[in-house]
């Protein structure tokens, strides 16, 4: 078993890296969860609040030195000179803030997801007594986490400082950059701000977990600016594999973050919206203090082909064949999804949907538009026996293997209404996710013995990554000329191949940080480094439980599997 595996649930960190708290929590962050011990008190606690300048005991004095008209605002203005701030955030830091780091006006990174691993998306900014958060994502379980259903990350820090987090901004709608977001909302009541799009899918997924309490959600189309306590916060349209993604601008007191999210450059879009490079070359013009950015394609030359390429490429699939066409991608395709129904209906096919996640992304982008569906063309999953093979599509869930999804049910026997046979022609369009390559062949095979045509990423290219890769995130980097850089989304390998893009890039060495989650980079107007830790580590979750399960359930859950 794996040592990182080992420290789950959470890795206890010392507490003076965590900043001053008001309260300790009463009930640890998750049922069941091993949550880290009582750290010793931060002696930044005992420090008094700052006091506000008093004015000479001599007003006589005083008076020499003012000009003849009266000034009454004049002792503000030194305050507000001494912290070197403009904003009203900042004023109030000083009233507030006491003389801990966060009222000499510097401003907190701290991933608690995404790095040093594929998924699981999250990292905080904290700004003075405000905290934003970027993304709420899950990944899946490795082979060895028997019996567990997802992975979020350990959200101990935020929990302990509830009351100074804003808001959790959200980049766009994939399960590994939302799907910690009904666990996390029982610990932070705080608003959500992302896309139209992204707040339909957001509003489905919460729906499906009834004991939450009303999550105020508010969507912001891209090029939209507002204000969340001490940040400015800007959203810019960008290409993906999900419509609706979107970059997002942090206006700090001490400069410009931009943290990319998952992009692609795509001149081609489907839905006609390019990615507004625009925008990043004036924000670069303006100055951008750091820059965050996707490393999941690091290793990969050139460019990431057009997602029109793999229209094409199902359009040879369907030609020709007299068999039912069955067709696996990730539900959050929507351009994929749209893309197949266009091609099924221009060969006279019906489409039919198999799979609840699909379901109700079909139902949720074609009610906000998102999606436009030939009349006559989608039919109910429970007719399909009423049409011969060469007249039906299935469109189904299941490109990663993923157990009980509909095409491993579809593969295994278990399906209710489709059962494989040689008729079939399978298309899995899409790539398997580091890690899920033996569950996804595993599945192939499956389906082959089952005497069906099964077209994969090693036989066609039906698949187009959603990502970057190395030229597109060095004209990123070309346009937004960034004094900091930190690599994320991405293992370590893929954060170093871009730490090095980089650099060729004209950012110095000693201005890129590749960081690990629970680091927290500290960041002025002139300077960058590393600054203590916060709790981080994996919560499991098994069924209903959050943080039940532990190191030592699973490892008797393995020996009890080997023992069989």
């Amino acid at each position: 078993m794996s040592e990182q595996l080992k420290k789950e649930p959470g890795v206890s960190q010392p507490a003076s890296s965590e900043g001053p708290k008001k309260s300790a929590p009463k009930k640890p962050l998750f049922r069941g969860k091993s949550a880290p011990k009582k750290k010793a008190e931060d002696p930044k606690k005992a420090e008094t609040p700052k006091k506000k300048p008093q004015q000479s005991p001599n007003p006589g004095a005083k008076k020499t030195q003012q000009a003849p008209k009266k000034q009454p605002k004049r002792p503000v203005e030194k305050v507000a000179e001494a912290v070197e701030a403009v904003t009203k955030p900042a004023k109030k830091l000083v009233e507030g803030g006491g003389k801990n780091n966060r009222s000499r006006g510097k401003l907190r990174v701290i991933p608690l997801g995404g790095l040093n691993e594929i998924g699981k998306n999250m990292t905080a900014f904290e700004f003075g007594n405000d905290i934003v958060v970027v993304d709420a994502g899950m990944t899946f379980p490795d082979e060895e986490m028997l019996g567990v259903d997802l992975v979020i990350p350990d959200i101990t820090y935020l929990a302990k400082n509830a009351d100074r987090v804003r808001a959790i901004l959200i980049t766009h709608a994939h399960e590994d950059h939302i799907g910690a977001l009904p666990y996390v909302l029982r610990e932070l009541n705080v608003p959500i701000y992302c896309t139209p799009l992204t707040a339909g899918i957001i509003k489905m997924r919460l729906s499906e977990h009834r004991n939450l309490k009303k999550v105020k959600i508010y969507d912001k189309p891209a090029g939209s600016t507002f204000k969340v306590g001490a940040f400015d916060v800007e959203f810019i349209r960008i290409n993906h594999s999900v419509p609706d993604a979107v970059s997002i601008v942090l206006k700090t007191p001490v400069g410009t973050v931009i943290e990319t999210g998952d992009f692609k450059i795509d001149t081609t879009p489907i839905n006609g919206e390019m990615i507004d490079l625009t925008r990043f070359g004036e924000l670069g013009k303006e100055g951008v203090l750091l820059l965050l950015a996707d490393s999941t394609n690091a290793e990969r030359p050139g460019f990431a082909m057009s997602e029109q390429k793999v229209g094409r490429a199902l359009e040879v699939q369907f030609k020709g064949t007299d068999k039912r066409i069955i067709v696996a991608t990730f539900a959050s395709n929507v351009h994929r999804v749209q893309q197949v129904i266009n091609i099924a209906a221009k060969h006279g096919r019906k489409v039919a949907v198999s799979g609840r996640s699909l379901d109700n992304i079909v139902k949720v982008t074609t009610e906000l538009g998102y999606m436009d569906i030939p009349p006559n063309t989608l039919i109910d999953i429970n007719t399909i026996k009423r049409y011969p093979p060469d007249q039906l599509c299935i469109i189904t869930t299941g490109s990663q293997g993923e157990p009980m999804s509909a095409l491993y049910r579809m593969a295994y026997g278990s399906h209710k209404q489709v059962e494989v046979c040689p008729t079939d022609k399978i298309l899995i369009s899409a790539s398997p996710i580091p890690g899920n390559e033996k569950s996804v062949y595993s599945l192939i095979n499956e389906l082959t013995r089952r005497g069906a045509e099964v077209v994969y990423d090693k036989l066609a290219e039906m698949h187009v990554s959603g990502h970057a890769c190395q030229e597109e995130l060095k004209m990123i980097m070309a346009l937004v000329k960034p004094k900091f850089f930190m690599p994320v989304h991405g293992e370590y390998r893929h954060l170093k191949i871009n730490a090095g893009l980089a650099q060729s890039t004209g950012v110095q060495p000693g201005n890129i940080f590749v960081s690990e989650i629970g680091k927290v980079l500290e960041l002025t107007r002139d300077s960058a480094r590393f600054n203590g830790t916060v709790p981080c580590g994996r919560i499991l979750v098994d069924g209903l439980g959050v943080g039940d399960v532990g190191a030592a359930v699973l490892r008797d859950r393995l020996i009890e599997l080997r023992g069989q």
